[in-house]
């Protein structure tokens, strides 16, 4: 026994030292990163992009990106470049100025989505005979789509015109649609309130594509659209207020044939003023007046 213990103590001990020799040859060293860490080289656009948006509100505007990284069957691609700087001068006119106007220096700065992705094409929906105009993610990302087609001589609304199409080519379409996803997001942190939904209870639905405009305003909605749920309905009277004059809006309120349908669509116009004004502190009023005029200034 005492053998067999002497025998296993001396095989433990050299074990431990092939070990210990193994792992004394061992390089801890830390070897080159793999990673490509080299600072990218920034272009006019890129500087005027940092100046403009990053460095004063924490926004990156991305428009170079990776086809693979989208789903294939939607035929989206980066912008050109030539088009990407018309749009952010565009945002800066038309949307973060009016804001900071009404709702002071840190209001953009506070809530705003941190990136805008920008897309070159539109984004057709597969199985659907709809297009989607943008996206807001988690309040944090903006993505835009159809930049190489829009026509930032034309202001065009959809009480203007049968082709849905000419609107989405105008600048009003890429404007009303970040108008519509910013509302989202105040949406996000300050939710509206709740009785907002019973103001047209009964008409919602999925199928919304199958109604035109004018059918869903004189069901008491401002936009088809806007007739899908009460999310979308409430941001839909956002946008499409911010658009226009208030001038051009209650002419466009006014053409509607069915008194009740006007009420309602004035009730909910009532309930996007309180929820700016008792959350937000901004005169409603005042901020579509500044959106509205910036719109026009940028055609001409």
């Amino acid at each position: 026994m005492k053998d067999n213990f002497l025998n296993r103590t001396f095989v433990i001990a050299i074990i431990l030292a092939v070990f210990t020799t193994s792992c004394s040859n061992v390089d801890d060293s830390v070897g080159p990163s793999q990673i490509d860490t080299t600072p990218p080289i920034l272009n006019e656009l890129d500087l005027y992009l940092r100046n403009s948006f990053v460095i004063p509100y924490n926004i990156d505007i991305q428009y170079k990106w990776d086809i693979n990284d989208t789903s294939v069957n939607r035929f989206l691609h980066p912008p050109f470049q030539s088009n990407v700087k018309p749009m952010a001068t565009l945002l800066q006119d038309v949307w973060i100025a009016p804001y900071t106007a009404v709702g002071g220096v840190n209001f953009i700065k506070n809530i705003a989505p941190r990136e805008f992705i920008l897309s070159g094409g539109f984004n057709y929906n597969p199985n659907s005979p709809t297009i989607t105009l943008g996206i807001a993610e988690a309040g944090a990302r903006i993505t835009l789509f159809n930049l190489d087609e829009l026509d930032y001589s034309s202001i065009v609304y959809d009480e203007d015109t049968n082709n849905d199409f000419e609107v989405q080519l105008s600048i009003v379409g890429p404007i009303s649609t970040v108008h519509h996803e910013y509302g989202h997001i105040l949406n996000q942190n300050v939710p509206f309130d709740p009785a907002f939904e019973k103001i047209t209870p009964g008409d919602y639905t999925a199928q919304w594509f199958n109604r035109s405009n004018e059918q869903a305003r004189e069901l008491g909605f401002i936009t088809a659209y806007a007739s899908n749920q009460p999310g979308e309905d409430f941001v839909e009277m956002i946008a499409q207020m911010l658009v226009r004059t208030r001038a051009d809006y209650d002419a466009l309120v006014n053409s509607i044939s069915s008194q009740q349908a006007k009420d309602a669509i004035r009730l909910k116009e009532q309930f996007v003023v309180d929820y700016y004004q008792d959350n937000f502190d901004i005169d409603f009023y005042a901020l579509q007046e500044l959106t509205s005029q910036a719109l026009i200034d940028a055609v001409n």
